[in-house]
C-alpha cells in the first residue's frame, strides 16, 4: 500500500470508529459525549477530503476504495450502538438504526458474494447523501446526548444550590443547565428526524444494490 495523505486518512477514520466507544470507557460524562462527538465530526470530514484528494492528486488505488466504505461502515455502526445503549434504547432511534444496520451488512454481503461483478455495486451519489445523512444525524445526537446529560445532572442537585446559582446569573454551570434545558430536547429531536431522513435514504438504496444485484443471482442458481 502506498503511503500517500489520501490512504493516511482513509486509516486514520478506521481507527477512529473504534475510538467512538472508546471514549466513553476512559472519560467521565459529559465529557466522553464532547470528545465523541469532536472525533466523530474530525473523522467524518476526512471522508470527504481523502477521496477529493486520490482524484485531485490521481492517488486513487484499491486499497482506498476497498478501506474508504468499511471506515464508514465502522463509524455509523459503532456510533449507533453507543448513542442506542446511552439513549435508553428509545424505540424511535432503535427502528431508523436496525434499519441502517441491515442494510449496511445486507449490502455487504451482496458484495462478498458477487465477487467480480461487484463492481455493479459502486456507489452511487444517492449512496454518498445517506452518508452524510447518517453522519449529520449521528453527530447531532451525540450533541443532544451530552446536553441531556448535563440537565439530568443538574436537575439531581440540591434545589438551593440550583437557586444560588441562578442569583449569581453567571456561573457557568447554571448556563450549561439553561442551555440544556432549553435546546437538549430540541436537538434530540432534530436528531431523531434527521435519523429516520437517514434510515429512509439507507433502505432506498439498498434496494437499489439488490435490484442491480439480482440478475447475477439468479445466474449463479442456475
Amino acid at each position: 500500500m502506498r503511503a500517500t495523505i489520501p490512504n493516511t486518512l482513509t486509516i486514520l477514520r478506521l481507527i477512529a470508529a473504534p475510538g467512538i466507544a472508546v471514549m466513553f470507557l476512559y472519560f467521565a460524562r459529559p465529557w466522553a459525549d464532547w470528545l465523541a462527538l469532536i472525533l466523530f465530526l474530525s473523522a467524518a470530514i476526512t471522508d470527504f477530503f481523502d477521496g477529493y484528494l486520490a482524484r485531485l492528486w490521481r492517488q486513487e488505488s484499491r486499497i482506498g476504495a476497498m478501506l474508504d466504505p468499511i471506515a464508514d461502515k465502522a463509524m455509523v455502526v459503532i456510533a449507533l450502538l453507543v448513542i442506542t445503549g446511552y439513549s435508553g434504547m428509545d424505540p424511535w432511534l432503535i427502528l431508523p438504526a436496525t434499519v441502517i444496520l441491515f442494510r449496511e451488512v445486507f449490502v455487504s454481503g451482496l458484495r462478498e458474494y458477487l465477487g467480480n461483478t461487484s463492481k455493479l455495486l459502486a456507489v452511487t451519489k444517492l449512496a454518498k447523501w445517506k452518508t452524510t445523512a447518517q453522519m449529520t444525524a449521528i453527530s447531532v445526537l451525540f450533541a443532544a446526548l451530552g446536553l441531556e446529560y448535563v440537565r439530568e445532572q443538574a436537575l439531581m442537585r440540591n434545589r438551593e444550590v440550583i437557586h444560588e446559582m441562578t442569583n449569581t446569573g453567571f456561573d457557568a454551570e447554571f448556563n450549561m443547565l439553561w442551555l440544556s434545558n432549553n435546546s437538549g430536547e430540541a436537538v434530540w429531536l432534530l436528531g431523531l428526524a434527521l435519523i429516520w431522513i437517514a434510515a429512509l435514504l439507507t433502505a432506498i438504496t439498498g434496494w437499489d444494490y439488490l435490484k442491480k444485484s439480482l440478475p447475477y443471482l439468479k445466474e449463479a442458481r442456475e
